[in-house]
């Protein structure tokens, strides 16, 4: 019986990686479509202009998913390390971008000593975290005196999506945020860097529209979580998501995300890191033609 508990505990285990692999691949798949947009390219463009780097500078992409921003990032001219705790999605940017650099490792515990690297970034990652606070103590530890960080990522509580029953959306959307570690920590980037005391720290937001029937997917991760959760009816999501289909056949698809791009810099003085909280840094904000601040 012990051998066959432990064969059937390894089958098990096996089971779990399998679907760990294909929610991960499902994900990739999902992410290629975002980033081939357009308005996504130009969003990663400024993420890289605002980190300020000049040829030879080292900066960390946190949670860098497959790659693409640290290979665009290494074209720069800089050195740019990927740093990711899913050794599935390392493992599809080490064969897309086989010259560029990756370590396996989370946000809370990067491996870099203290004050070595001259940029942060973190795209679409916050959000994911328990405690936001903890990764952004780590990023001051790693940074420079001077050197920049960048946060990109949308507010989960903020997903605007046209629909005949605004209700049932409000509900689906509400739900699957509150699954996660901290879905609004996009609007919370400018008190979270303050808070970990940063400097000169600006905030943007750029809206950006999806209608590309590839977005799909987006919604199913969406509805699915939400009716796990008991949030809604297998039925509601079901019904929910018959529309979004039927709307996409029709060229009528509308998704409209808000994403945040908060950056900021590292205090100049080298200061005993423990004492940011007491730390209160020089702020100011931007305004832009788009109605971003």
């Amino acid at each position: 019986m012990p051998t066959l508990s432990r064969s059937l505990t390894s089958l098990s285990k096996n089971r779990e990686a399998v679907e760990e692999h294909r929610d991960t691949k499902a994900l990739l798949s999902l992410l290629d479509a975002a980033d081939r947009l357009p308005s996504a390219t130009r969003l990663r463009a400024r993420s890289y202009e605002l980190l300020s780097l000049v040829p030879g500078s080292t900066v960390v992409d946190v949670g860098c998913g497959a790659g693409r921003a640290v290979a665009e990032l290494a074209e720069r001219g800089v050195r740019a390390v990927g740093v990711d705790p899913d050794p599935w999605m390392l493992s599809a940017a080490r064969e897309r971008w086989s010259a560029a650099e990756f370590r396996e490792a989370g946000a809370e515990d990067l491996p870099f000593a203290d004050r070595s690297v001259h940029g942060y970034r973190a795209d679409k990652v916050l959000h994911i975290l328990p405690e936001p606070g903890r990764a952004l103590a780590e990023a001051r530890r790693v940074l420079r005196p001077g050197g920049r960080i960048v946060l990109v990522g949308q507010d989960w509580d903020a997903f605007m999506i046209d629909s005949e029953d605004a209700a049932l959306t409000r509900t689906i959307v509400h739900a699957r945020a509150d699954l996660l570690g901290a879905p609004r920590a996009a609007r919370q980037y400018r008190n979270l860097l303050l808070d970990g005391g940063f400097d000169d720290v600006t905030v943007e937001v750029h809206t950006t529209v999806f209608p590309d029937p590839a977005m799909l997917s987006l919604l199913t991760r969406l509805a699915d979580p939400a009716c796990t959760s008991g949030a809604v009816s297998r039925d509601q999501a079901d019904q929910w998501l018959a529309e979004q289909r039927r709307r996409a056949e029709a060229g009528r698809l509308l998704i409209a995300i808000p994403f945040f791009v908060a950056a900021a810099s590292a205090p100049a003085q080298a200061q005993d890191l423990s004492d940011g909280s007491r730390h209160r840094p020089r702020t100011r904000q931007h305004c832009h033609p788009n109605g971003s601040t």
